[in-house]
This record gives structure tokens, sequence and C-alpha cells, in this order.
């Protein structure tokens, strides 16, 4: 190997001042920066790796904007104040990349669908989404200044211990992003009731700008040391009540708000038993992360279903917390849907399937979530 700019001899002569960067026989100055190289510290005698990160082997990440995307670091020479221009003149916030919008009542984040976050077909998992749901809102909580030292809670609500925890979510899924996709997250919340909070989501394809899925959620505080649910203070209203924005992602006629059946071992027609939460599966709040029920819940799905259909729509209602010591059954109900036809003799739903699903302890049977979801063909609805 070879120094950029100095030999070996004369930095053994002391005839050097400049750091030492090695790159390999051949390589051109500009194209060491997409490698790790080796500099030489001449006051401790010693060398250090030193990783430079350049933009010039990822020209479809560089085109958001030529900025850094869900912690892709972008190495590039480029105009402060035209920078601050970007995105219609917004502030960006300098890590997560998301801006407040129609007056901060909206906040807006870019991804990148990656690699890990596809499924066999090479389109984004259901739970993909519902971690970008859940990153963007953390990030909506972070840049508005509220939060306290809890995940996601508020300053007043981190001085009375009190943690926020989702009771109900309801995604739709139009269309599943594809690997490389870019996708916008818009996020908003609104009151619901006296002591609730709800949250709203839309995906859009970052490209056509069409919106590719929907999401509805409603939160409610919790102790995080007794673990009991607790009423809303007046404080922490006060704090959240200037974001409220008075819009649903998803109209009262198509949101699914009807009772969940609850299963139980004569009306599944799968069940599986011993699945085990592991530590990587809690969160900073000491429970099970919201998102990886639903993997569990797909373990009781046949295997035909999960290959030929897609997954259009999901509920979850959360029943009580989950700890790592639990052992959980994954219980499923599939059903047919029976197409009602309209004038014009079209099918006025385009699912096929609806399951019911029940996660419940292995030992007591007592209940931890209900969740409902519609399948659609990928064969007749490409």
């Amino acid at each position: 190997m070879t120094a950029l700019s100095c030999n070996v001899s004369n930095r053994a002569h002391g005839l050097c001042n400049e750091p030492e960067i090695w790159r390999p026989e051949g390589v051109a100055r500009d194209g060491i920066r997409n490698m790790v190289g080796m500099r030489c510290n001449k006051r401790e005698g010693r060398r250090c790796f030193v990783l430079k990160a350049s933009s010039s082997g990822y020209q479809k990440v560089e085109k958001i904007n030529g900025r850094k995307v869900n912690g892709t670091c972008i190495e590039r020479t480029y105009d402060r104040a035209q920078e601050s221009n970007s995105w219609d003149g917004a502030p960006v916030h300098e890590f997560q990349l998301g801006r407040f919008v129609e007056g901060r009542f909206v906040y807006r984040q870019l991804f990148v669908i990656r690699s890990y976050e596809i499924g066999p077909d090479k389109t984004a998992t259901m739970e993909t989404l519902m971690n970008l749901l859940q990153e963007t809102a953390l990030n909506h909580v972070m840049s508005s200044g509220l939060a306290g030292d809890g995940f996601g809670a508020t300053h007043e609500m981190s001085l009375r211990k009190l943690i926020w925890v989702v009771t109900r979510i309801h995604i739709q899924v139009e269309k599943y992003s594809s690997w490389g996709d870019v996708v916008e997250v818009n996020t908003w919340v609104d009151a619901a009731g006296k002591n609730g909070m709800r949250r709203e989501w839309e995906i859009r394809d970052n490209k056509t700008q069409q919106i590719i899925t929907r999401a509805t959620s409603t939160w409610v505080v919790m102790n995080r040391e007794t673990r009991r649910l607790s009423k809303m203070p007046e404080q922490v209203r006060q704090e959240v009540k200037p974001f409220y924005l008075n819009r649903a992602a998803i109209g009262e006629a198509v949101d699914d708000t009807a009772k969940i059946d609850k299963l139980s071992n004569d009306t599944a027609e799968s069940i599986r038993s011993g699945l085990a939460p592991r530590w990587s599966d809690m969160d900073a709040n000491q429970h099970v992360n919201n998102v990886k029920y639903i993997g569990w819940i797909l373990e009781s799905v046949p295997i035909n279903v999960l290959e030929d259909y897609n997954l259009t729509s999901m509920t979850l209602e959360f029943r009580r917390e989950c700890r790592q010591s639990n052992l959980l059954e994954s219980l499923t109900h599939m059903e047919v849907i029976e197409a009602e036809e309209t004038t014009n003799n079209e099918s006025k739903t385009k699912a096929d399937f609806r399951s019911t699903h029940l996660i419940r302890m292995q030992q007591d049977k007592a209940e931890i979530v209900r969740a409902r979801a519609e399948w659609r063909s990928k064969r007749k609805h490409k």
C-alpha cells in the first residue's frame, strides 16, 4: 500500500507533516473516500483506522435532497444556505431528518426501505410499516421539544412517572413498497376522549406522492412503576393540546371499529404454543414492543395464506402487558369474505379472507392482544 501524498521514506525522515491516509496500489485519491484508511498519529507513534464515507457509490440515496437518510451519512460539500432552503425552507431536524409542516401540526419524515426490512417477495413487511410509524411518532415528540426522560413521554409525564401505552391501532395498506423505495411518513395527534390521545399516520410513495398506507391509534397514560392506567393530568393535556389537529387519516366509514371476537381452543383453527419473548423484544418501557406481536400473530396463519395473499389491513387491541418471562400462544381463525356485488357487478371489497387472532398467556390463558386482519390475493390484485 502507498500513502496518498507522502511516501514512507519522507515520513521516516520527518519531511512530511500531513496526516497519513493509506490506500491500495492503483487507487486514485478520490477513490479512497469509500474505504477504510489508516491514519498515522505522529505524536503517539501509532496508527488508527479511519472510515470515510462518500455518496459516490450510493446515487439513489444521494438524490434525496443530498442529505442523510435514516442513519446513512453522505459526505459531500454543500452550501449551508442552500441546505436551509431545502424542503421549502422548513427547518430540518439534524439527525432524524424530519420536519414540521402545516403550521407545525404535522410531522414529516423520509425513509428508505432497507434490504433487511423486506420479505420473500422483496417488499416491505407489515412489521416494517409498524416500525416506521413508531419511529416517526417518537421523533415527532423529540423534535417538538416535549420529550422528557421517558420513551416518548412529555416533561410533565416524566415528573409524574407516567408513560404512553397504545390500546388500539388500525392500519390499512394499499400497496407495499419495494426494496430501495423512498417513503414519506406524516403523523399528527388529536384528543381521544378525556384521558386519551389519538395518533394518525399517512405513508406516501415519495416519487408519486400516492398515499399507500393509512393508520390510526389510541393512546392512554400509565404509571411506569405501578403499571396501572392513569387519568391524564391537566398539565400533560396542556402540553400536547397545542399540537392537536382535528383530522382523521381513516374515515369513520372504513375504520375497523367493530368488536373483535375472543378466540378459544374450540373456535381457533390453528394454535401455536411455546412462543417465548426474547430480551431483544423488550422496549424502553420494560415490556414487549408492540410490533413484536405481529410476528407472533403470523406464526399461526396457514403458510399458503402467507405465500399467496397480502395483508391489507390489521386491527390490534392490546389488553395487557407482556414481559420476557411469559410464554405465549397464538390462535388464528380464517374465514372467506363473501364479496358484495355493486350495480356494475364489481366487488365492494378487495379482500378475500378475514382472520381473527388472539395472543394469550400459555399458562393461565390471559388475553394480551386481540387482532383482526384482511388478506388480498397477490395473483388477482396486482
